[in-house]
Formats: structure tokens, C-alpha cells, sequence
């Protein structure tokens, strides 16, 4: 783009330079074809006349002081100077001065006399007539011996004598064509030059233009990294590149300004968005788990008001059930919630450094009577502390949503029931890696990546006996997402291990 556009600031001055010359050159030679010759005729008549009059001084001087040598001295000095032929005759036609003698030999006695006397101005040619006035013209004629044109002055001096003065003239046509030819030569000769000064001179001023260009096209490609630089030239170059820069300036700093308030609105609309969804999502999904539990406490609350039963231990039993189902649903209400809260962003943790063996240790700890239903062993054999660093509250709920489902999923195999948590480090060497192992059966490839969707259970019965809600495994998920950090299941050879990755505090 830069290199077009100097071409064509280039073409464009080389053409209008080249215009211009070419006009001046034509009207030059206008000029000189139809003026130059009036000029030149004008020139020689002032000449003549001037002649004529220092002559006619010279002449009036000699009477006085009889100086006849100084006289001829004077005249052939004159002659000489102007490239004249100068005769000057009596009264009586007696040839007092003729220089060279060329005058008299050209023209006869007559012609002398036709042109000294006996040819008035009123038969004269008066086109070849140049100047007149009184006993003095100037005639434009030819010698036919040599074939020249030449101007014959005659002038009566104050003495009474005659003279004569012949001016040689070249043809003005060849002086016309030789202005012409070298007219033409020098506008040749200045589009060249100027040509070769247009490339200088627009290599000066395109260059400038072009980085004003490239700079004008990334500002308007939201670039404003580049700059004109500004050179010690105060000119209007300078001025432009100055004005440019401040502008890139002003413009680079109200498109952050509207970048910033543009990332504030869209943040403002998805987090407006995302609380939306989370409502519906929330609606939908309690709407859909709370449906059995509400049809059971219906179900018995509707028996008791109709006296179904009358035994005092068949109402409390009635009234247990109304209680537990309750229960599961304030259970399911209050992990939903906090479910959406993290998957929508809602939810912000506060890290701290804490034992994460500790921490296991609790959540078997109060996981015994369960375990002790079930007859189930756990092989836990961490005894030093290991500290990481992250929201403890949260983590807990991961080792507890893990271990509680190794024991309702726990199934003997070999004889034993039994549930295995270690602790090792992970590839990163800033991580821990805790798995959780079950004695039990594997988990279809389908579903490995189900169990982690909220509601979902692998028992396809759906049996409500033991509690699950299908949000535990959604919580480790939208937890871990939150942490960026690794999480899953994979089958075993006896049982199925699922495992999650933790920092290590490192402060």
C-alpha cells in the first residue's frame, strides 16, 4: 500500500511538472514564432536612432573645432562597435564618409539618389517602413546582390548633410527555429532533471506519509502500539504525525475504557444468566426428587388423618416415616444448593493449611457404626501428619461422599469386606493423590462418566433404603473443577477405586 501510494505521488507530481513545462515550452514558442521578430526589428530601430544621434553630435562638434581626422576616428568607431555600414554624404551628394567604401559599390548613382531624395514617403511600401518621422525613416530592404536583408537608415543631420546607416538583419525565421530548437532542448533537459528531483524530493515526503499510513491502518485494525516518530523538523508533517499520535493515545485509552466496561456488562449478564439458569435448574431439580418423598408423607399423613391405623405403634411408625422422609428432603434441599452455588461460581472457599490424615481419620471416625453394620474393614495406614492446603470443609465433604459410598457400594469379595485409603504423590510433585478403594463390583464403562451427573445412580431400582441422593458424586466433581485439579474412578481387580488430587501447602 505504502509503495503504490508513492508511486503514485510520484506519477502524479512528474506528470503535472511535466504539464507545466510542456505549456511554458509551447507558449515560448508562440511567443517567439509570431513576436520575436517585431521585438528584434524594435531593438534594431532604438539601436539605429541612437546611432543617428551620436552621428548627428559628432558631426555638429567637428564644425566647431575642425576636427576632421577625430570626425572619421569617431564614425569608424561607431561603425566598428554596432556592426554598422555608415555613409555619409553632402548636400551635393558628395560622399564625405563610407565605410570601407562597401556602401557606394552596392548601389548606383540613381539608387543612391532614389534613396537619399527622389523617393517620397507616399509611394514608399509602407510595410517595409519601419520608423518615420520627419527627414528621418527607417526601410526594411533587401541587398539583391547577396541576397540579405539589412535596415537602411536615412537621416538629415543639423549640419545639412546626409546620412546613411545600413544594419545587417539576420533571417528571422532562423532565429525563430534556433529559440525553438533550444527551447525544446531545455524542456527536455528540465523534465529529466526535475524528474530526477521528484524522485529525491517525494522519497522526503512519502515516507513520512507512508508511516503515517501503516500507523493509520493498524489504528484501525485496533492496534496502537505503533508511534510516529517526531523528527527536529518543525513542519506540517510533524504536526500531522504529532496530532496522529495523540490520537492513537486518546483512542487506545477509550477502547480499554469500553473493553473494561464491556467485560464488567457481559460479566453482569452471565452472572444475571447464570443465577437464572441456577433458579430453573434448581426448580427442575427439586421438583423431580421431591416428588416419592412428598407422595409418601402425603401417603401416611393421609392414613393417619383417616385413623388407617389405630395402634399407638403402627402411628408412631407412621409418623417416623413422615419424619425421615422430611429429613431427606431438607438433606436434598440443602445439597442442592450448595451444588448450584459451586457449579454457577456462587460459592468462594476459604483455603487454609490443615493435616489431611487428620482429616480422614475424622470422617472414619464418625463413620464407625456404619461400618460396623456393614462389617466392613478399613485399611488406613498414615500416621504422620501430611498438611495441604485448601478449604477443609469442602475436602471433608469429598472424603466423606467417597467413603460413604465405598460402604453402600461395599460387596465382599474372598471372604472380606473391606475399604483401603491411601495417600501418595501425585505426578505433580506439588499434589497429593488420595484414593479411596471398595471391595465390590466394577462400574460399567457407560457409566463411569454418569456417576458424576447430579441424580444419577448405578442401582438402576433406584432403591431409597439406604439414603443416596445422586448429589455426593456432583459435589466431588464441581469441587474439584473449582480446584482445577484431577478426579475419578477406575475398576479394579476386586473392587473399584475412585481417587482425587489435593495441593500441598507449600507457605
Amino acid at each position: 500500500m505504502g509503495k503504490k501510494m508513492a508511486s503514485s505521488v510520484r506519477v502524479k507530481l512528474f506528470a503535472t511538472l511535466a504539464i507545466v513545462i510542456i505549456i511554458i515550452i509551447a507558449f515560448l514558442i508562440i511567443v517567439s514564432n509570431t513576436i520575436l521578430e517585431t521585438i528584434y526589428l524594435y531593438t534594431k530601430k532604438n539601436t539605429a536612432l541612437d546611432v543617428l544621434g551620436h552621428i548627428d553630435s559628432i558631426m555638429e562638434q567637428s564644425l566647431k573645432d575642425n576636427r576632421d581626422d577625430s570626425i572619421i576616428f569617431d564614425i569608424e568607431k561607431t561603425s566598428i562597435k554596432n556592426n554598422f555600414e555608415i555613409l555619409i554624404m553632402s548636400k551635393d551628394k558628395e560622399v564625405l564618409y563610407d565605410t570601407d567604401g562597401n556602401f557606394t559599390k552596392d548601389f548606383t548613382e540613381k539608387e543612391i539618389a532614389d534613396i537619399g531624395y527622389n523617393i517620397s514617403y507616399s509611394i514608399l511600401n509602407r510595410s517595409d517602413v519601419i520608423f518615420s518621422e520627419g527627414t528621418t525613416y527607417i526601410k526594411r530592404l533587401q541587398d539583391r546582390k547577396y541576397d540579405l536583408n539589412f535596415l537602411l537608415i536615412k537621416g538629415e543631420l543639423k549640419c545639412g548633410d546626409i546620412a546613411y546607416i545600413r544594419i545587417p538583419i539576420l533571417p528571422i525565421q532562423e532565429s525563430v527555429n534556433i529559440s525553438n530548437q533550444f527551447l525544446t532542448i531545455i524542456g527536455v533537459v528540465t523534465i529529466v532533471l526535475g524528474g530526477i528531483a521528484i524522485v529525491v524530493i517525494t522519497d522526503r515526503f512519502t515516507k513520512p506519509i507512508e508511516k503515517l499510513n501503516e500507523i493509520a491502518n493498524s489504528m484501525a485494525n485496533l492496534d496502537f502500539s505503533k508511534k510516529y516518530r517526531i523528527s527536529d523538523n518543525e513542519d506540517e508533517i510533524n504536526e500531522l504525525g504529532r496530532s496522529i499520535n495523540t490520537l492513537s493515545d486518546k483512542l487506545e485509552s477509550t477502547i480499554d475504557k469500553l473493553k473494561k466496561n464491556n467485560l464488567e456488562l457481559e460479566k453482569n449478564i452471565e452472572n444475571k444468566s447464570k443465577i437464572d439458569e441456577m433458579r430453573k435448574q434448581f426448580i427442575s431439580d427439586v421438583s423431580h426428587e421431591l416428588k416419592t418423598p412428598i407422595a409418601l408423607i402425603q401417603g401416611y399423613a393421609e392414613g393417619l388423618v383417616e385413623n388407617v391405623v389405630t395402634e399407638e405403634e403402627d402411628k408412631k411408625q407412621y409418623l417416623s416415616v413422615i419424619l425421615d422422609e422430611a429429613n431427606k428432603m431438607d438433606s436434598l434441599v440443602k445439597r442442592l444448593l450448595e451444588l448450584m452455588k459451586l457449579e454457577y461460581d456462587e460459592r468462594k472457599f476459604s483455603d487454609n493449611k490443615f493435616d489431611l490424615v487428620d482429616l480422614i481419620n475424622g470422617v472414619i471416625k464418625n463413620s464407625k457404626v456404619m461400618l460396623e453394620d456393614e462389617k466392613i474393614t478399613v485399611e488406613f495406614a498414615e500416621k504422620d501428619p501430611m498438611w495441604v492446603y485448601a478449604d477443609d470443609f469442602y475436602i471433608e465433604q469429598v472424603v466423606t461422599n467417597y467413603f460413604t459410598n465405598a460402604i453402600k457400594n461395599n460387596v465382599e469379595k474372598n471372604g472380606v469386606k473391606k475399604i483401603k485409603i491411601s495417600i501418595k504423590n501425585a505426578k505433580d510433585p506439588a499434589k497429593y493423590r488420595v484414593t479411596v478403594f471398595n471391595t465390590g463390583n466394577n462400574i460399567s464403562d457407560e457409566n463411569l462418566e454418569r456417576i458424576w451427573t447430579r441424580f444419577y445412580k448405578v442401582d438402576s431400582s433406584r432403591d431409597r433404603s439406604k439414603g443416596g441422593t445422586g448429589i455426593g458424586l456432583a459435589l466431588v466433581r464441581a469441587i474439584m473443577n473449582k480446584y482445577n485439579n484431577a478426579y475419578g474412578v477406575v475398576n479394579k481387580k476386586d473392587g473399584v477405586e475412585f481417587y482425587f488430587e489435593i495441593h500441598k501447602d507449600t507457605k
